[in-house]
Protein backbone atom coordinates (compact mmCIF):
# COMPACT_ATOMS: atom_id res chain seq x y z
CA UNK A 1 0.00 0.00 0.00
CA UNK A 2 1.21 3.69 -0.55
CA UNK A 3 0.52 6.49 1.74
CA UNK A 4 -2.35 7.46 0.63
CA UNK A 5 -4.67 4.47 0.63
CA UNK A 6 -2.84 3.77 4.21
CA UNK A 7 -4.38 6.99 5.28
CA UNK A 8 -7.58 5.99 3.70
CA UNK A 9 -7.47 2.87 5.33
CA UNK A 10 -7.33 4.55 8.22
CA UNK A 11 -9.86 7.20 8.03
CA UNK A 12 -11.89 4.21 6.81
CA UNK A 13 -11.02 2.25 9.89
CA UNK A 14 -12.24 5.37 11.98
CA UNK A 15 -15.38 6.05 10.69
CA UNK A 16 -16.44 2.01 11.39
CA UNK A 17 -15.05 2.85 14.76
CA UNK A 18 -17.40 5.56 15.11
CA UNK A 19 -20.54 3.11 15.25
CA UNK A 20 -20.93 1.41 18.68
CA UNK A 21 -22.33 -1.88 18.71
CA UNK A 22 -23.40 -4.44 21.35
CA UNK A 23 -22.95 -7.79 20.43
CA UNK A 24 -25.92 -9.21 22.60
CA UNK A 25 -28.42 -7.10 20.97
CA UNK A 26 -27.51 -8.07 17.56
CA UNK A 27 -29.62 -11.05 16.47
CA UNK A 28 -28.53 -12.92 13.70
CA UNK A 29 -32.00 -14.86 13.38
CA UNK A 30 -32.65 -11.55 11.28
CA UNK A 31 -29.14 -12.61 8.41
CA UNK A 32 -30.68 -16.52 8.40
CA UNK A 33 -33.94 -15.37 7.77
CA UNK A 34 -32.47 -13.07 4.72
CA UNK A 35 -30.59 -16.36 3.39
CA UNK A 36 -33.07 -18.59 1.89
CA UNK A 37 -34.54 -15.58 -0.19
CA UNK A 38 -30.99 -14.65 -1.60
CA UNK A 39 -30.28 -18.16 -2.35
CA UNK A 40 -33.16 -17.96 -4.52
CA UNK A 41 -32.39 -14.94 -6.24
CA UNK A 42 -29.22 -16.48 -7.05
CA UNK A 43 -30.68 -19.41 -8.43
CA UNK A 44 -32.50 -16.97 -11.00
CA UNK A 45 -30.17 -14.49 -11.85
CA UNK A 46 -26.33 -13.95 -13.12
CA UNK A 47 -25.75 -11.39 -10.14
CA UNK A 48 -23.59 -12.10 -7.44
CA UNK A 49 -24.74 -11.05 -3.79
CA UNK A 50 -23.25 -10.43 -0.68
CA UNK A 51 -24.14 -9.47 2.62
CA UNK A 52 -21.56 -7.25 4.67
CA UNK A 53 -21.38 -7.08 8.53
CA UNK A 54 -20.24 -3.76 9.84
CA UNK A 55 -19.91 -5.03 13.55
CA UNK A 56 -18.31 -8.46 12.26
CA UNK A 57 -16.17 -6.56 9.42
CA UNK A 58 -16.78 -9.30 6.89
CA UNK A 59 -18.54 -10.60 4.35
CA UNK A 60 -20.82 -13.12 6.20
CA UNK A 61 -22.69 -14.42 2.78
CA UNK A 62 -21.24 -14.17 -0.86
CA UNK A 63 -23.66 -16.39 -3.35
CA UNK A 64 -22.60 -18.97 -5.85
CA UNK A 65 -22.55 -16.90 -8.17
CA UNK A 66 -19.81 -14.86 -7.48
CA UNK A 67 -17.57 -17.91 -8.89
CA UNK A 68 -19.59 -17.54 -12.28
CA UNK A 69 -18.99 -14.06 -13.12
CA UNK A 70 -15.18 -13.92 -11.34
CA UNK A 71 -14.06 -18.12 -11.64
CA UNK A 72 -12.68 -17.29 -8.27
CA UNK A 73 -12.66 -19.62 -5.45
CA UNK A 74 -16.10 -18.94 -3.36
CA UNK A 75 -14.48 -20.23 -0.24
CA UNK A 76 -11.63 -17.61 -0.46
CA UNK A 77 -14.22 -14.88 -1.16
CA UNK A 78 -15.71 -15.43 2.51
CA UNK A 79 -15.11 -14.23 5.66
CA UNK A 80 -11.99 -11.42 5.83
CA UNK A 81 -12.38 -8.50 2.80
CA UNK A 82 -8.55 -8.71 2.15
CA UNK A 83 -8.87 -11.51 -0.88
CA UNK A 84 -11.76 -9.75 -2.46
CA UNK A 85 -9.58 -6.23 -2.41
CA UNK A 86 -6.31 -7.70 -3.35
CA UNK A 87 -7.97 -8.01 -6.87
CA UNK A 88 -9.26 -5.03 -7.54
CA UNK A 89 -7.42 -2.90 -10.32
CA UNK A 90 -4.77 -0.93 -8.23
CA UNK A 91 -5.52 2.16 -9.74
CA UNK A 92 -9.09 1.92 -8.87
CA UNK A 93 -8.83 0.78 -5.34
CA UNK A 94 -7.25 4.10 -3.89
CA UNK A 95 -10.72 5.99 -5.63
CA UNK A 96 -12.76 2.93 -4.55
CA UNK A 97 -11.74 3.32 -1.18
CA UNK A 98 -12.31 7.05 -1.05
CA UNK A 99 -15.70 6.98 -2.70
CA UNK A 100 -16.53 4.20 -0.19
CA UNK A 101 -15.83 6.58 3.10
CA UNK A 102 -17.36 9.55 1.41
CA UNK A 103 -20.71 7.88 0.52
CA UNK A 104 -20.50 6.10 3.71
CA UNK A 105 -20.28 9.36 5.92
CA UNK A 106 -23.37 10.09 4.51
CA UNK A 107 -24.90 7.26 4.81
CA UNK A 108 -24.13 7.43 8.60
CA UNK A 109 -25.34 10.63 9.09
CA UNK A 110 -28.93 10.09 7.63
CA UNK A 111 -31.76 8.82 10.34
CA UNK A 112 -31.59 5.30 10.57
CA UNK A 113 -35.49 5.04 8.83
CA UNK A 114 -34.12 7.21 5.48
CA UNK A 115 -30.87 4.60 4.81
CA UNK A 116 -32.74 2.29 2.80
CA UNK A 117 -33.81 4.99 0.26
CA UNK A 118 -30.13 5.57 -0.94
CA UNK A 119 -28.05 2.51 -2.93
CA UNK A 120 -23.81 3.39 -3.69
CA UNK A 121 -23.24 1.89 -7.35
CA UNK A 122 -19.69 1.38 -8.08
CA UNK A 123 -17.83 0.51 -11.31
CA UNK A 124 -14.60 -0.74 -11.25
CA UNK A 125 -12.30 -3.47 -12.77
CA UNK A 126 -11.37 -6.57 -10.68
CA UNK A 127 -9.20 -9.65 -11.67
CA UNK A 128 -10.78 -12.95 -12.44
CA UNK A 129 -9.73 -16.36 -12.14
CA UNK A 130 -7.93 -16.37 -15.54
CA UNK A 131 -5.78 -13.52 -14.79
CA UNK A 132 -7.51 -10.63 -16.40
CA UNK A 133 -9.15 -7.02 -14.96
CA UNK A 134 -12.72 -7.21 -15.93
CA UNK A 135 -15.17 -4.31 -14.84
CA UNK A 136 -18.05 -5.14 -12.85
CA UNK A 137 -20.80 -3.26 -10.96
CA UNK A 138 -21.11 -3.41 -7.69
CA UNK A 139 -24.62 -1.71 -5.86
CA UNK A 140 -24.59 -1.38 -2.61
CA UNK A 141 -27.59 -0.53 -0.08
CA UNK A 142 -28.27 -0.77 3.78
CA UNK A 143 -30.11 -4.39 4.45
CA UNK A 144 -30.79 -3.91 8.24
CA UNK A 145 -29.66 -1.47 10.96
CA UNK A 146 -29.35 -2.82 14.56
CA UNK A 147 -31.69 -1.42 17.43
CA UNK A 148 -29.74 1.47 18.55
CA UNK A 149 -29.39 2.95 14.70
CA UNK A 150 -26.19 1.33 13.44
CA UNK A 151 -25.22 0.25 9.93
CA UNK A 152 -25.27 -3.22 10.36
CA UNK A 153 -25.64 -5.40 7.49
CA UNK A 154 -24.97 -4.08 3.76
CA UNK A 155 -26.11 -6.09 0.67
CA UNK A 156 -24.19 -5.57 -2.25
CA UNK A 157 -24.64 -7.24 -5.95
CA UNK A 158 -21.91 -7.91 -8.43
CA UNK A 159 -22.70 -7.72 -11.95
CA UNK A 160 -20.37 -7.95 -15.02
CA UNK A 161 -20.62 -4.34 -16.26
CA UNK A 162 -21.55 -4.12 -20.55
CA UNK A 163 -18.54 -1.73 -21.03
CA UNK A 164 -15.74 -4.02 -20.78
CA UNK A 165 -13.31 -0.56 -22.19
CA UNK A 166 -9.67 -1.37 -20.41
CA UNK A 167 -9.75 2.82 -20.24
CA UNK A 168 -13.06 3.36 -18.93
CA UNK A 169 -12.48 5.46 -15.73
CA UNK A 170 -13.58 4.23 -12.11
CA UNK A 171 -17.44 5.65 -11.36
CA UNK A 172 -19.17 6.04 -8.55
CA UNK A 173 -22.20 7.46 -7.70
CA UNK A 174 -25.16 7.65 -4.73
CA UNK A 175 -28.87 7.05 -6.08
CA UNK A 176 -31.61 8.46 -3.51
CA UNK A 177 -34.61 6.21 -4.70
CA UNK A 178 -37.04 8.57 -2.41
CA UNK A 179 -35.54 11.92 -4.26
CA UNK A 180 -34.74 10.85 -7.68
CA UNK A 181 -31.43 12.39 -7.27
CA UNK A 182 -28.37 11.14 -8.04
CA UNK A 183 -24.91 12.25 -6.23
CA UNK A 184 -21.62 11.49 -8.31
CA UNK A 185 -18.59 11.20 -6.28
CA UNK A 186 -16.16 12.66 -6.95
CA UNK A 187 -18.09 15.53 -6.39
CA UNK A 188 -17.79 18.77 -8.94
CA UNK A 189 -16.69 20.82 -6.06
CA UNK A 190 -14.90 18.27 -3.79
CA UNK A 191 -10.79 19.88 -4.06
CA UNK A 192 -12.54 23.06 -1.88
CA UNK A 193 -15.54 20.95 -0.49
CA UNK A 194 -16.19 24.59 1.66
CA UNK A 195 -14.50 27.67 1.28
CA UNK A 196 -12.70 28.82 4.49
CA UNK A 197 -16.27 30.87 5.36
CA UNK A 198 -18.15 28.43 5.45
CA UNK A 199 -15.90 26.40 7.55
CA UNK A 200 -16.27 29.21 10.02
CA UNK A 201 -19.98 29.41 9.85
CA UNK A 202 -20.05 25.50 10.35
CA UNK A 203 -18.25 25.74 13.38
CA UNK A 204 -19.66 28.43 14.88
CA UNK A 205 -23.18 26.65 13.61
CA UNK A 206 -22.08 23.09 15.85
CA UNK A 207 -21.74 25.69 18.67
CA UNK A 208 -25.26 26.52 19.01
CA UNK A 209 -25.29 29.82 17.60
CA UNK A 210 -28.38 31.13 15.38
CA UNK A 211 -27.80 32.83 12.16
CA UNK A 212 -28.48 36.21 13.89
CA UNK A 213 -25.54 35.56 16.35
CA UNK A 214 -23.12 34.59 13.53
CA UNK A 215 -23.98 37.85 11.52
CA UNK A 216 -23.28 39.98 14.49
CA UNK A 217 -19.51 37.71 15.15
CA UNK A 218 -18.78 38.02 11.14
CA UNK A 219 -20.08 41.58 11.02
CA UNK A 220 -22.46 40.18 7.62
CA UNK A 221 -25.59 40.12 7.21
CA UNK A 222 -27.90 37.33 8.63
CA UNK A 223 -29.22 36.80 4.46
CA UNK A 224 -25.35 36.43 3.47
CA UNK A 225 -25.17 33.88 6.90
CA UNK A 226 -28.52 31.80 5.29
CA UNK A 227 -26.88 31.88 1.62
CA UNK A 228 -23.61 30.18 3.22
CA UNK A 229 -25.49 28.04 4.97
CA UNK A 230 -28.05 26.84 2.11
CA UNK A 231 -24.48 26.18 0.09
CA UNK A 232 -23.24 23.57 3.10
CA UNK A 233 -26.18 21.50 3.19
CA UNK A 234 -25.87 21.21 -0.47
CA UNK A 235 -21.81 20.76 -0.72
CA UNK A 236 -22.08 18.14 2.15
CA UNK A 237 -25.68 16.89 0.52
CA UNK A 238 -27.24 17.69 4.15
CA UNK A 239 -30.80 17.77 4.95
CA UNK A 240 -30.44 20.33 7.50
CA UNK A 241 -27.57 21.61 10.13
CA UNK A 242 -27.01 18.44 12.62
CA UNK A 243 -26.37 16.01 9.25
CA UNK A 244 -23.87 18.62 7.91
CA UNK A 245 -22.22 18.89 11.19
CA UNK A 246 -22.06 15.08 11.55
CA UNK A 247 -21.09 14.30 8.16
CA UNK A 248 -18.36 17.31 7.84
CA UNK A 249 -16.48 16.43 11.56
CA UNK A 250 -16.11 12.55 9.75
CA UNK A 251 -14.49 13.70 7.37
CA UNK A 252 -12.26 16.52 8.75
CA UNK A 253 -13.47 19.66 7.54
CA UNK A 254 -14.28 20.96 10.33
Amino acid sequence: MNNKTDKLQLQYNELLNSQKFTEADLDYNILEQHIPYLKKIDELSNSAIMIFDFYKRQHVFISNNISQILNIDLEKAKGETSYMDSRIHPDDYPQLMEAGFYFLCYGFSLPPEYRKDSKLVNEYRILNGNGKYIRIIEQHMCLESDMHGNVWLAMGIMDISPDQNDDAPFRSRLIDIKKGAVYMFPPPNKEAMLTAREKEILQLISKGLISKQIADKLFISVNTVNTHRQRILEKLQADNAIEAIKCASKIGLI
